[in-house]
């Protein structure tokens, strides 16, 4: 038997923050005021991300404008280092072009001129790591006509005040708009490895099983807080579960996700970078079968023969839902890069897939979370290091969030 759902109550909510200059929160303003230093825009029909690297933290706030549609982006800051102030961004689709302008001593503004009605779904700021800068992320999505014209009248009527829009920080939480108790998905983390089973070690003896242990229980701290999930983790301490009673233990709760983080390690020291990974019988490359080979002995190192895989041929709902969960699956991949990508190092193309079993419920949208790599120096350093492992929790939390809100139906 297993003691697993002990779930976190919230007592206390979070509110999703509007990304109006109306409703904006007071900040501090930074002792010294930092550098615009560079500024990129990617583009899709589907979404637009903005990057501002700053010299140091700063605070910002968001504009919709009209007459031709924009968004003006707003930094606290004191000076311009960009080689070329106005440019267009890489790849085709909501942004067609942006501009960076000093519109005041302590005041930078970058325009982005909109090819169709877009809106703000997340704006947050990145602390500086290792080498690179502070950094503001804009992520934005397509909106109605409607939907625009409504922003751009809140904050015609937000700037039309006695004082002029402050500048502050309204970056979302990760959890975003609390959701009724009643309708809270279960997200279950399972943090690989454990008891008998370490994973993946150094020389030195850090062990794969530690590391992602306590990542989980970051992960959890992280999403319980945000009061839009329950959440449970499969193994809450050092002990050993198979691969069939992890994946058993999220299908008996009906989970709405689940999530398995790991570390693994490779001959190839040169080999770095997190990703995440969905369940294909096709490995996307040789490095990808031999990563689920070796999570896949697990159960067989501790006396458990893996079982005998199903007939070939299955019953038509069981593989119309397995198709589904496949869906869902890559859905969530998708949303968790999407928010590791500003602020840690990904492998090339880090959505990727291969035949992990933990994956393998028909019924249960599943993702695999490889951090890193304990074989690789500066991957190593990362996992051991407080803010690396704080930063990409919440990366992780916020792509979570993301998915789940991919999944509302449209008004």
């Amino acid at each position: 038997m297993f003691n697993f759902l002990r779930f976190a109550v919230v007592l206390t909510l979070t509110a999703l923050v509007s990304c109006n200059p109306a409703q904006s929160q007071d900040a501090p303003l930074p002792t010294t005021l930092p550098t615009v230093m560079e500024v990129r825009v990617s583009a899709t029909p589907e979404r637009a991300r903005l990057v501002i690297d700053l010299g140091t933290q700063s605070q910002f706030s968001l504009t919709s404008l009209s007459g031709p549609d924009r968004l003006a982006i707003d930094v606290r800051a004191g000076a311009i280092t960009l080689a070329a102030p106005e440019g267009v961004p890489s790849g085709t689709g909501l942004v067609s072009g942006f501009a960076v302008r000093q519109i005041g001593i302590d005041r930078v503004r970058t325009i982005l001129t909109l090819s169709s009605p877009a809106q703000v779904q997340q704006a947050y700021v990145l602390d500086p790591f290792e080498d690179q800068p502070a950094r503001l992320v804009v992520d934005i999505i397509p909106a109605t006509p409607e939907q625009f014209a409504t922003n751009v009248a809140k904050d015609l009527i937000a700037a039309s005040g006695a004082a002029p829009p402050g500048v502050a920080d309204t970056s979302t939480p990760a959890g975003g708009s609390e959701l009724p108790i009643a309708t809270r998905p279960l997200v279950v983390i399972d943090p690989g490895h454990g008891g008998i089973d370490s994973g993946a070690e150094t020389a030195s003896g850090i062990k794969e099983k530690d590391i992602v242990l306590a990542f989980g229980l970051r992960l959890q701290q992280l999403l319980v807080e945000s009061g839009r999930f329950d959440v449970a983790l499969t193994r809450e301490d050092d002990s050993f579960l198979k691969l069939e009673d992890r994946v058993a233990l999220a299908r008996t709760n009906k989970a709405d996700l689940f999530v398995s983080i790991h570390a693994d390690s490779f001959q190839q020291p040169q080999i770095r970078g997190a990703s995440v990974y969905t369940r294909d019988e096709n490995a996307t490359d040789v490095l990808d079968k031999v990563l689920a080979d070796g999570e896949n002995r697990a159960d067989v190192v501790a006396g458990f023969t893996v079982p005998q895989t199903a007939p070939a041929v299955v019953d038509i709902l069981v593989d119309l839902m397995r198709r589904e969960m496949r869906v869902q699956s890559f859905m969530a991949a998708q949303s968790i890069v999407h928010q590791l990508e500003p602020s840690v190092e990904l492998r090339r193309f880090p959505v990727r897939q291969a035949d992990f079993l933990v994956l393998q419920a028909p019924d249960v949208p599943s993702v695999l979370i490889e951090l890193g790599f304990l074989s690789n120096a500066d991957d190593m350093a990362n996992l051991l290091e407080t803010g690396w492992q704080d930063r990409t929790a919440d990366a992780v939390a916020r792509g979570i969030s993301l998915y789940f809100d991919s999944l509302k139906p449209t008004e």
